[in-house]
């Protein structure tokens, strides 16, 4: 079955450049793509045992001489990151039908070229592979920024860019660290897994993997980049940074922080909880501000992954899986929320919230659909934001009741400050701006009825994601005290 991860990982890559030359056929192109990438991600799932393995593995060697092999495979954490990345793409996909783009065959191709990285970051089981990944899923996203941006675009992306080249070159000093320890000198994450280091040498090393980690989430205080980023780039920039790219940082965690220097976590884990928790309070603070509605949900995205990050090292069963459900609802919501903003802003060139009001009144099709994901966004029980924030607070209660409490005040100020948002947009009287505002229709019914849809189902019936994840889930945290007891 390792022929299937071949086909899910260099599928969007060879459609990338075939929609590059595909001229005005390129969305169609990009997204019969999307839609093939996300029918062989289902067949995975269909296929995939829903145990500790890992399954769907190729290992081809690579670059010999230094140890590096295409190494890949696919286990209940990796599936769930799959699953969205390859669903959210036609998604967002379709979400630009409705947009007319200069050099469109371009725009198109550099999303599917992201996909691939994405892709790789989520399956990669050689940490030079990852590496590739994660730099490679950077670029496309970068240009799609800088070309198709606002009229801030160079200035916020050389921001953006210098953040995570940053972050990345700390990651790889630990990585190459971590080869040079590694007495069969190859980068292996199993082998890096097994590898005893010292309380001293995991502590920096938890540094050098976490700065990167953070910086891409985005949690407190590496989190200045993205409010900018967030509004200045075009709707699809923003729905591939916010729905898929800043779980990166969140799997990076799970998958490579925890496992190989846990003795730095328990060191430094109270500390990077500290650091989301005041994320949690401050960008809900700050978003209570914002006059505009993309640069609000930007801030409510802070709060919610400082949510999940906090959940993560709180190190328990229930704060994990809740990562990983609310990985997925998180990525589907605030992608339904973007996405919305961009058919208020493409028909009245604003997102300004007090220049607004009353298109409940003209466009009540889009004022049901907004109020569906606003809903799953605030984690209305029956809705999918519900279950993974109920297991995150149920996590991090388990670490400390004074963090569940704080935590949870991202659940009551995410309340107020999305539905007051809700009001200034939709609910009121109408002005001379929106009096003319007309309804969803064509692609963007479709759109936001499937996230609507998703919105439900996940909300109503959650178990079979958080079956997919319970066991590997549950073998992570195994190893994770096997070595913590060997280390002490």
């Amino acid at each position: 079955m390792g022929q299937l991860l071949i086909i899910l990982l260099f599928l969007p890559l060879v459609s990338a450049v075939i929609t590059a030359f595909s001229g005005r056929s390129a969305k169609y192109v990009a997204l019969i793509s999307g839609i093939a990438s996300l029918a062989v991600a289902l067949f995975a799932v269909v296929n995939f045992t829903a145990d500790s393995s890992t399954q769907f593995v190729i290992n081809y060697p690579w670059i010999a001489t230094f140890g590096i092999n295409f190494h890949a495979g696919i286990d209940g954490i990796s599936m769930i990151t799959v699953l969205l990345t390859n669903l959210l793409i036609p998604i967002i996909i379709l979400a630009s039908f409705k947009h007319q783009y200069k050099q469109e065959s371009a725009f198109f191709a550099l999303i599917l070229a992201m996909q691939t990285g994405l892709l790789l970051v989520f399956t990669a089981m050689d940490a030079f592979l990852f590496y590739i990944g994660w730099e490679a899923a950077l670029i496309p996203v970068y240009f799609i920024c800088a070309i198709w941006g606002g009229k801030d675009r160079i200035k916020v992306n050389i921001k953006f860019f210098v953040y995570t080249v940053a972050g990345s070159l700390f990651m790889l000093l630990g990585i190459i660290y971590l080869y040079l320890q590694n007495p069969a000198h190859n980068f292996d994450i199993q082998a890096l897994y097994n590898l005893s280091l010292d309380s001293q040498q995991q502590g920096w090393i938890f540094w050098s993997f976490f700065i990167a980690f953070a910086i891409k989430m985005p949690i407190f205080p590496f989190h200045t980049w993205q409010p900018d980023t967030y509004t200045e780039a075009p709707a699809a920039g923003t729905m591939l940074l916010s729905g898929i790219m800043l779980k990166m940082g969140i799997y990076g965690v799970i998958r490579w922080l925890l496992p190989i220097v846990p003795a730095g976590v328990q060191h430094w884990g109270e500390t990077a909880i500290i650091l989301s928790i005041i994320g949690i309070v401050y960008a809900s603070l700050i978003a209570f501000k914002q006059r505009n509605a993309k640069r609000l949900v930007a801030y409510s995205s802070i709060a919610h992954v400082g949510l999940i990050s906090a959940g993560i090292f709180a190190l328990n069963t229930q704060g994990m899986q809740g990562a990983m459900v609310q990985m997925l609802s998180h990525g589907i919501n605030v992608v339904g929320l973007f996405f919305v903003l961009d058919i208020i802003s493409s028909r009245l060139k604003t997102n300004t919230i007090e220049e607004l009001g009353g298109i409940a009144k003209v466009a009540p099709q889009l004022a049901i659909v907004f109020l569906i994901i606003l809903l799953g966004t605030v984690a209305l029980p029956g809705t999918n934001g519900f279950i993974g924030e109920f297991l995150l607070l149920m996590g991090v209660y388990q670490y400390g009741i004074w963090a569940a409490v704080i935590a949870g005040l991202t659940i009551i100020f995410g309340a107020v400050y999305m539905l007051r948002m809700y009001q200034g947009i939709m609910l009121g009287k109408t002005n001379d701006l929106t009096i003319g505002f007309t309804d969803i229709q064509g692609t963007e019914k479709i759109t936001l009825y499937i996230i609507c849809a998703l919105v439900i189902i996940l909300g109503v019936y959650p178990k079979p994601i958080l079956h997919i994840s319970e066991a590997a889930v549950q073998h992570l945290l195994e190893q994770v005290n096997q070595k913590l007891i060997s280390v002490n």
